[in-house]
């Protein structure tokens, strides 16, 4: 009787753990009915509200909840199932992939340096440029100590850099940018684009990098009251030239994206990334549908360069017959 008893609690044990994780595995489209949850990057998460309020119109009983908090918390949400949708602005790793993250690129943006409008050396600045050597020596290997360095005109104004303390695809595309990672980067850290910008805002000699989203104002169309943008230097000829002067208004500087001025990186393709286990999730796969296909109008729209092409419709497509 009692090898019975023992025998019969065993399998119930069994099955229980069995239904758990078939429970832990699958989309979590059972948590909330005709709701998606979306987390992850900053430069993202504008366009994602953007996309999310003019959806609603259309579908008012579908309910989106968005979040920002960096990549890394976008990406991990989506892989531990408490997300529908991460907002990744990097590459996808191997990893990820290997994982169930399946990413489609919804925009593209960029990254960009950024100072305070008091900066010492700002009419320098926006006259000479600074090239990519000139920004590894201020985040990788920290040999500019001051803005004499930089400027060579011999002021020992110390130099500020500043980067962000969160896992991010804004600091992990500037750094490939430098030829490192995120790590290798030096600075005081920040949380959130947010945040870098106010404390460059705040730092006449700092020195930051923001994505396009949170450096210029989506109403003015110009870049965000107490910031300037550092124009890049791409010739290293120690001048920017008209070709290379393209930061005076969001336009100006996504058209430079587009047309492939702006170099890759720091500018980047953005992703939707969503689990493999998601995708007979009817209310997910219509929302992200429509946002690779009617919704990349408002991209623009929104300050961003739509993705064009149609490759992620094709994959979501393949990825629903499969």
């Amino acid at each position: 009787m009692l090898v019975s008893l023992t025998d019969t609690l065993m399998k119930k044990i069994i099955l229980l753990l069995l239904i758990s994780q078939m429970i832990f595995s699958s989309c979590n489209q059972g948590r909330k009915q005709n709701t998606i949850s979306i987390s992850g990057a900053w430069a993202l998460y504008p366009l994602a509200v953007r996309w999310a309020e003019e959806y609603n119109k259309l579908n008012p009983e579908i309910r989106i909840d968005i979040s920002a908090g960096g990549a890394g918390k976008g990406m991990a949400d989506v892989l531990g199932g408490l997300v529908e949708i991460g907002m990744v602005s990097r590459s996808i790793y191997p990893e990820e992939i290997a994982k169930g993250a399946l990413p489609f690129a919804v925009a593209k943006d960029a990254v960009v340096a950024v100072v305070s409008d008091k900066n010492p050396v700002l009419q320098e600045l926006h006259a000479k440029g600074l090239t990519k050597d000139d920004f590894r020596k201020m985040w990788i290997t920290e040999q500019y100590k001051t803005w004499g360095d930089i400027a060579g005109n011999g002021s020992d104004i110390p130099l500020h850099v500043y980067t962000r303390s969160d896992a991010c695809g804004a600091a992990e595309i500037w750094a490939m940018y430098l030829g490192g990672r995120q790590e290798d980067l030096g600075g005081v850290g920040v949380y959130g684009d947010p945040g870098l910008a106010m404390a460059v805002q705040q730092d006449p000699n700092g020195i930051g990098f923001n994505n396009i989203g949170y450096a210029y104002d989506f109403n003015t169309k110009l870049p965000v009251t107490g910031l300037s943008i550092v124009p890049i230097d791409l010739d290293g000829s120690g001048l920017i030239e008209d070709r290379e002067s393209f930061y005076q208004s969001v336009g100006s500087v996504t058209s430079a994206i587009s047309s492939g001025r702006y170099p890759s990186p720091p500018s980047r393709e953005l992703y939707f990334v969503i689990s493999d286990k998601c995708l007979n999730n009817k209310v997910l796969t219509d929302f992200l549908k429509w946002v690779l296909a009617d919704g990349q109008k408002y991209a623009g729209e929104a300050g961003y360069v739509p993705f064009a092409g149609g490759s992620s419709e094709k994959t979501l497509h393949k990825a629903e017959q499969d």
